[in-house]
């Protein structure tokens, strides 16, 4: 479906189910350069058992037209906004890389908005290489390469996907190729910069889950570990196996950590 978030149009994935603002809200926010086919599986999933999908392409992506948002707290108001347009008074935010930053943010900004978080591959700092970076400003397909590259486990180079046939770097660069230019570079940086992950996780009052892959080479188990410390009864969930993009590497393993 589209709303109309701040003013500008945004296009939002449902689960294959219209959005019904009396259900239980569960909003699913993507990473770094991504947008809502992130979440394909596990929408679908919530949208047909009794849950109010939310899967919004950010401004900037997929198909969601307008200028990428430069940080971390701009997309924690704009999500708190998303919420208000579909007039959703409360929902689970699972956010995965950036998106998990964003959620975060979201509940320490907005409280009175989340009732629960689950923070995949997230760490209390995402700090981003040079080279990586670099790349990226110059939109050069070495940023799409090393981002899918260490995005995956070591287990993805044998195939693995439950998906028949389904190659899992090409997928990740088929989904960061349609990035428009500058857009994967201003999601990096906002993740570089962010700052506040220690001081927001203080301040979570709602029911957490921080899901990890046991491979992730971007968001090591030990700083995600380090960020649950910080959360209140934080609960952690390590998927063996599984590197940074766990939604594709183990799409069963990881919906059972978001349904308990």
């Amino acid at each position: 479906m589209k709303l109309s978030v701040n003013g500008a149009e945004v296009l939002v994935a449902t689960g294959g189910r219209d959005f019904d603002k009396s259900l239980p809200a569960v909003v699913f926010l993507h990473g770094a350069g991504f947008d809502r086919s992130t979440w394909a599986l596990h929408t679908r999933w919530f949208g047909h058992h009794g849950f109010g999908v939310l899967a919004p392409d950010l401004p900037g992506h997929g198909r969601s037209p307008g200028p990428s948002l430069g940080s971390i707290a701009e997309m924690a108001d704009w999500t708190a906004a998303l919420l208000d347009a579909a007039e959703a008074t409360k929902a689970h935010l699972i956010g995965h890389s950036m998106g998990s930053l964003i959620s975060l943010e979201t509940a320490a900004r907005h409280p009175d908005k989340v009732s629960a978080l689950s923070l995949i591959g997230t760490a209390a700092t995402m700090t981003v290489g040079p080279d990586l970076l670099k790349a990226a400003e110059a939109n050069s397909q070495d940023a799409n390469d090393m981002v899918s590259i260490w995005g995956l486990g070591f287990n993805a180079e044998f195939g693995g996907s439950l998906a028949p046939g389904l190659w899992m770097h090409g997928g990740a660069q088929a989904v960061l190729k349609r990035c428009e230019p500058g857009v994967l570079f201003r999601d990096l940086s906002a993740c570089n910069a962010y700052a506040n992950a220690l001081q927001a996780a203080a301040s979570v009052k709602v029911p957490t889950t921080l899901i990890l892959g046991e491979r992730d080479m971007m968001t090591p188990v030990k700083a995600g570990k380090a960020l649950a410390a910080a959360i209140p009864h934080a609960k952690t969930v390590v998927v063996p196996g599984a590197g940074h993009m766990i939604m594709a590497e183990r799409p069963d393993e990881l919906l059972a950590a978001l349904r308990n």
